[in-house]
């Protein structure tokens, strides 16, 4: 039996010398270009999907989307009784700089959110407020959703 001594590197049946590791690393840098911008941060083939947090209480459902960097105006809010959507654009600040480099890891572009919620909800008196960053959003339930006992049978 013969020992054959194994290198990542180097493709021994082959004898190239792009081996299994060399491999991995150039799939690797392919999928990280198809993702990530090469131009600066200009185009982004992928959206930001920003975090929520959703809190029910007995009267209504509280949630808070993390979504800094955008004003009132860029957000779009729509609400069914069982559903939330909502949507906006965060647009890049184009800098140039003639002395130096520029390395931006912000995320930019559109997202959209919906989210199923689990009462059903007074859409006609969603309440909305943005600060520092943070979307809160007050959804009422129906009245028929806060006093709604459900009759459970054992088997």
């Amino acid at each position: 039996m013969a020992l054959i001594r194994w290198q990542p590197f180097r493709d021994i049946e082959r004898l190239e010398p792009f081996g299994e590791i060399d491999t991995l690393q150039r799939q690797m840098n392919r999928l990280f270009d198809r993702l990530m911008p090469t131009d600066g941060g200009e185009s982004m083939s992928f959206a930001f999907t920003p975090a929520a947090e959703l809190e029910e209480t007995e009267d209504a459902i509280h949630l808070k989307l993390e979504v800094p960097g955008l004003e009132k105006q860029d957000f779009n809010i729509e609400a069914t009784s069982e559903s939330i959507s909502i949507s906006g654009e965060r647009k890049s600040e184009t800098k140039t700089e003639e002395n130096g480099v520029t390395r931006s890891e912000f995320r930019y572009g559109k997202f959209q959110r919906v989210i199923p919620l689990p009462s059903q909800i007074q859409n006609d008196k969603v309440q909305a407020e943005y600060q520092n960053g943070i979307l809160r959003l007050t959804l009422p339930k129906a009245e028929s959703e806060k006093h709604k006992t459900v009759k459970i049978n054992l088997g």
